[in-house]
């Protein structure tokens, strides 16, 4: 009997190893980087190109510590870098672009990262067609190349990425803090405003990567406080009567009411932990989300600290109910829930580490399924691909509760669900689904 057991567990152990060979060489396993990634979350068809542009915005407010104070507000131009991302032709041989950031933490040293990207910097555009453009918003104190990998995602399936560098004044002390947030309070989404307006003009006047832009399809992305203001842009207005106001100077409000309740033509909203429904900071009432038409796609992590998952986001997330929305929900994940898998060396603070990483998840694996469900959310709402609902309406809300009949020794097969696996959510592996809610509500509900 002993004999037979040894034997037995070896015999698991080849079958173990022969399996896992036959799953590396396996048609069925897609390419793409990393291999666990769900289906919609591997690169696209497109070369992809890059290029920073800068962009003027005239007639824009500010003001000083002192006229935070004396409410007293100074009018010039404010220069924005953006950098776009498109279809282009041929590498020709060039080699891939590596972004490169300098992290600048109040009284610590900088921390330059780096980060390899896919995309070509500065290849020609694809001659032929038009894409739907995606503008794209950080949060408080990031930058424009934080989220390259899902810029350069988007931008391979076929559209215009134009991903804004707000420029946030850097921090030094609570004083610079709260000057510096203050100010974005008042600009992020006129921000986003001005940044579309120019892309969309240029689309209609200029050549090259301006020419691909179809600007009657219109995607907004924002995160944190790039998720602030985008749902002011495509229609909610603010409650300035909250007391989360109170250090802006009234005349830097007066832009952002000018503006109110116009979705400045965006069509889909992607929110990464909006901030801003949690009740110690409400910036809307329930009646403006509800203005909202365009639909919807919200993510949270469920122990979200910072926008407060449970009485801030998912507050949000029910009061749009005039959008057609899903809010997708990593469970145990904090704030950082999208974002480049940035190296960080040992010797770093660990203040970088804070604002970069996810405590939880791994920052590869929640990208790619970030990556799949943006993927879905825009092809179905700017590209009209109606199979893409198949894997945003999912059969049960609990991922872990997906059902995927599997036989002995069918486990390591890399397949996706598809529409034949109804019980499971599709285009995940099999057992692969897990960790995650997704929740779905109809316009008027």
């Amino acid at each position: 009997m002993k004999k037979r057991h040894i034997g037995l567990g070896l015999l698991a152990i080849i079958g173990l190893g022969a399996g896992t060979a036959a799953y590396v060489a396996a048609p069925t396993v897609h390419e793409g980087m990393p291999g666990e990634t769900p289906e919609l979350g591997r690169y696209g068809d497109y070369v992809i190109g890059t290029q920073e542009i800068a962009l003027t915005l005239p007639s824009r407010l500010s003001f000083t510590k002192l006229g935070m104070a004396t409410g007293s507000v100074e009018t010039g131009e404010r220069t924005l870098d953006v950098r776009l991302y498109y279809p282009a032709q041929s590498d020709a041989g060039q080699e891939p672009i590596t972004y490169q950031h300098t992290m600048t933490p109040p009284a610590m040293d900088p921390v330059p990262l780096e980060f390899a990207g896919r995309a070509f910097a500065d290849a020609a555009p694809v001659t032929e067609g038009q894409f739907p453009l995606v503008i794209m918003s950080h949060g408080f104190n990031g930058w424009s190349t934080q989220f390259s990998n899902l810029a350069e995602h988007i931008a391979s399936r076929g559209y215009v990425v134009a991903t804004i560098d707000h420029a946030d004044a850097k921090l030094e002390g609570i004083t610079d803090f709260v000057h510096s947030f203050a100010n974005v309070l008042a600009s992020r989404s006129l921000d986003q405003r001005d940044v579309l307006a120019q892309l969309v003009d240029r689309s209609a006047n200029d050549a090259g990567v301006y020419a691909l832009i179809d600007a009657e399809n219109v995607g907004l992305i924002g995160y944190s406080m790039g998720g602030y203001g985008a749902l002011a842009t495509a229609g909610a207005d603010y409650d300035y009567a909250s007391d989360t106001f109170g250090t802006v100077p009234a005349a830097a409000l007066e832009p952002l009411k000018a503006a109110a309740g116009d979705p400045a033509g965006i069509d889909a909203v992607v929110a990464f932990a909006p901030w801003g429904g949690q009740p110690d900071n409400r910036v809307w009432r329930a009646a403006s989300l509800a203005k909202i038409t365009a639909p919807v796609l919200v993510v949270s992590g469920s122990q979200d600290d910072v926008s407060n998952h449970a009485e801030g986001v998912s507050w949000i997330f029910d009061q749009l109910s005039g959008a057609d929305r899903h809010m997708l929900v990593f469970r145990e994940a904090r704030h950082n829930i999208v974002g480049n898998a940035f190296e960080i060396g040992d010797d770093a603070p660990f203040r970088v580490a804070e604002f970069l990483n996810e405590p939880v998840w791994r920052q590869d694996r929640i990208n790619g399924i970030n990556q799949h469900f943006v993927a879905a959310f825009l092809d179905l709402h700017l590209k009209g691909d109606d199979d893409k609902a198949g894997y945003l309406n999912v059969p049960v809300s609990n991922a872990n509760d997906s059902g995927w009949e599997v036989s002995f020794g069918e486990q390591l097969n890399g397949k996706f669900a598809g529409p034949d696996e109804a019980e499971h959510w599709r285009g995940f592996q099999r057992r692969w689904a897990v960790g995650l809610d997704m929740l779905s509500k109809p316009a008027g509900e």
